[in-house]
């Protein structure tokens, strides 16, 4: 049952539960809506890189911080196109595409437009990621053909102002707002083991769950220490700690696709098993994310041969999709 009204009392009694009747559940929970051997796979490129004027404390392409990383410009549409037949060749369906923007420029507009035009050409469903959007970027972007925008919360409203001061939580969800009111699927998560306690990452998942409609990817970032940033020398995250929160996302979000996403390269493949036993079935190929290291290919190929799961072969529809964007519409319609 597609619920979006948890509390945080159910929440933590989940993370409760003993690791095996939690990873259960979340697979009992996952099955009613996916394949368990069938894994999502996108390819993710930088396509401005670094000079950010935000302050979030994790990332390297912040401007304020001394991470050694080489700004680069908004690459030419050729190459961006170039790059997502490469991806699609290696077995991605989704092309992803981001900026470190705190948001897209007028100037850049037109060519992040035909971007999306041309890689959506390849058969290949398309996703961007520039920062925060107005209403009327984010009908744009619709037109074009844009599938899914990625703005991730980060983070529980309580532990944000330790990461990022320089745009608000209602910021993020005003973005989450205009991208759903334009008809595009959300990908929205958060990273975790930014030295945050579990009741933050227990109110990370219930700001997602509960949103009106449930964000149709939902990727979960175990923090990659950057040097030079803030974050830098934070310890890394117990692993059953990131696997349990996993699993309580597939119960909350059982439809949704739950994306390993970044610091999946210190992982053993042990636990990216676990990772996909609590109901994980979407990752990023490719050996980098951004700026970020990432499990190189031939890593991800050797890994899923050996626990007898596969790749998507073509862009699949997310389960429910249209009857919970009709639900929405109807809710949205209503006299206030």
């Amino acid at each position: 049952m597609i619920r979006h009204d948890w509390t945080l009392e159910e929440i933590a009694t989940l993370f409760q539960l003993p690791f095996p009747e939690l990873l259960y559940r979340a697979q009992t929970a996952h099955r009613q809506y996916f394949d368990g051997a069938t894994i999502q796979a996108s390819t993710l490129l930088s396509i401005k890189t670094g000079a950010c004027p935000e302050d979030c404390k994790y990332c390297s392409q912040s401007g304020r911080y001394a991470t050694g990383l080489e700004k680069e410009k908004l690459l030419q549409v050729e190459t961006v196109v170039e790059a997502a037949k490469a991806a699609k060749a290696q077995g991605s369906s989704r092309f992803c595409m981001g900026a470190a923007w705190r948001s897209p420029t007028e100037k850049d507009m037109p060519m992040v437009l035909e971007m999306v035009r041309q890689v959506k050409d390849l058969g290949m469903e398309t996703c961007m990621t520039l920062g925060m959007l107005n209403e009327q970027q984010a009908q744009s972007l619709a037109a074009a053909g844009l599938d899914y925008y990625n703005h991730n919360l980060d983070t529980s409203p309580e532990y944000y102002a330790r990461v990022i001061t320089t745009r608000s939580y209602d910021d993020r969800l005003n973005t989450l707002h205009h991208v759903r009111d334009a008809g595009i699927k959300v990908c929205a998560g958060g990273i975790v083991g930014m030295g945050e306690e579990r009741s933050d990452r227990m109110s990370l998942l219930q700001q997602l769950a509960n949103l009106p409609v449930h964000p149709e990817s939902v990727p979960i970032n175990r923090l990659v220490p950057i040097p030079g940033t803030p974050l830098g020398d934070t310890p890394p995250m117990d692993e059953l700690e990131f696997v349990r929160t996993l699993a309580v996302a597939r119960i909350l979000m059982p439809a949704s696709w739950l994306r390993l996403s970044a610091g999946r390269e210190s992982m053993s493949d042990s636990t990216q098993a676990l990772c996909f036993m609590a109901g994980a079935n979407s990752l990023f190929l490719g050996c980098k994310l951004l700026t970020t290291p990432n499990a190189g290919l031939g890593r991800d190929q050797e890994l899923l041969q050996r626990l007898g799961m596969r790749l998507a072969e073509a862009p699949v529809s997310v389960p429910l999709y249209h009857d919970a964007m009709a639900s929405y519409r109807q809710e949205d319609a209503r006299p206030a």
